[in-house]
């Protein structure tokens, strides 16, 4: 055991934020999400939901500077009438650590899922809500 890490962050958790390189992109993705097709390096957290794991991801995790919009959302397909209200909170957890980053694009559904095959990692949740997927790009520690 650790002190100070929340205990959301498994080992293999930790392992893969260590691993990734500047420019690497890793995707935390909701329940409906096809994390298992999709993923390169695939993490099970099935108890838990998007935001408890972003904000726990986000006190290590530096965001990419040299991109204009280093975290991206799964856009809302045309004619669903849906208001994701959980990406508020996703707001709020990015800009309690990264202020200066909060500039948050939003993806067409079939890119969003492009990008994920080429993502270091995929994180499965158990998470709900829907259009609750979203990709951070990493940064440098400076």
């Amino acid at each position: 055991m650790l002190k100070g890490i929340p205990s959301v962050l498994s080992p293999e958790l930790l392992k893969i934020l260590m691993e990734m390189g500047h420019g690497d992109e890793i995707v935390i993705a909701d329940g409906n999400f096809p994390s298992a097709a999709i993923a390169q390096r695939l993490v099970r957290l099935d108890g838990h939901g998007v935001t408890e794991i972003l904000d726990a991801v986000m006190r290590f995790f530096p965001l990419d500077s040299y991109t204009p919009s280093p975290v991206g959302l799964m856009a809302v397909v045309p004619g669903d009438d849906v208001e994701p209200v959980i990406w508020e909170d996703y707001k709020a957890a990015i800009c309690k650590y990264e202020p200066e980053r909060c500039n948050i694009e939003f993806i067409e559904r079939f890119e969003f899922y492009e990008r994920a095959k080429k993502a270091y990692a995929v994180v499965a949740t158990g998470e709900t809500a829907i259009y609750a997927n979203i990709i951070l790009k990493k940064g440098v520690v400076q």
